[in-house]
């Protein structure tokens, strides 16, 4: 079972483990971003011990993202889906990269620049109201990213409607592992280890513990696989990389 729940209705959410009201967690979330930006690549490949390439590559190649294309990547910060993508629809196509977070999508803009690439337009935007025309793009991808929104079921919704009929939104996402062992293993990790790398390297142990706590608060597969259904998605696919630490959601705007 899920740890996802709807909004209470005395209107608060979670934070981690922590119930906040609903109007201080975006605020509270965007403080936990811009604290690691400058350090979040660094601390996922030691968190991930780099593993995280490997999912983001299976999104990539999930995708199939042809030339002349519209792709969207929310919640996008550094730019690692982004910037292959950009390469795959070529100078006919569109890739943008957004961002609720502005330090974050700082980060992702100096890295397209520093590769040379000025056709990728960094745009600040909330996951919950995208600020796009209905039927905008082709392909819509959020990594790692829709554990942190605030209305979830509003963001799928906002994802649907900016894509196109025959369109495809891609969800890379932490999840629940499937196998008990593994479990064990991997929450004794996440709040032994992940609080201590973070300390270390980023100074700043608190963001990571709300990095780890809000991995366990977020749906499970099969939970969010019904709320991409209620979202208005068909054919959701699911896909479980490393044991179910990480699925993959795949749905498409008919």
């Amino acid at each position: 079972m899920s740890d996802h729940k709807p909004p209470p209705r005395d209107g608060t959410t979670h934070f981690g483990f922590q119930q906040v009201p609903l109007a201080d967690k975006q605020k509270r979330v965007a403080g936990v971003f811009s604290s690691v930006a400058a350090k979040y690549d660094v601390m996922n490949d030691l968190m991930s011990m780099g593993i995280h390439r490997v999912w983001k590559r299976f999104v990539i190649d999930l995708a199939a993202v042809r030339a002349g294309e519209n792709v969207l990547d929310v919640a996008g910060g550094t730019g690692d889906l982004i910037r292959a993508f950009a390469k795959q629809v070529g100078p006919k196509g569109l890739a943008v990269l957004s961002d609720i977070n502005p330090e974050m999508l700082d980060e992702g803009r100096t890295r397209l620049l520093n590769e040379g690439r000025l056709d990728v337009p960094p745009v600040l935007a909330n996951a919950e109201c995208l600020p796009f025309g209905d039927d905008s793009f082709d392909l819509i991808t959020i990594g790692f990213g829709l554990r942190n929104v605030t209305d979830k079921d509003a963001g799928l919704r906002s994802m649907l409607r900016c894509l196109k009929p025959g369109g495809r939104a891609i969800v890379l996402e932490f999840s629940k592992p499937l196998i008990k062992p593994l479990a064990k293993i991997y929450d004794a990790y996440s709040f032994s280890v992940l609080p201590k790398l973070g300390q270390v390297v980023a100074n700043d142990a608190d963001s990571y513990r709300y990095l780890a706590e809000s991995i366990r608060m977020h749906p499970d597969q099969a939970t969010l696989k019904a709320m991409m259904e209620a979202a208005g998605f068909s054919r959701v696919q699911v896909y479980n990389l490393t044991g179910g630490i990480v699925a993959v959601h795949r749905g498409y705007k008919l």
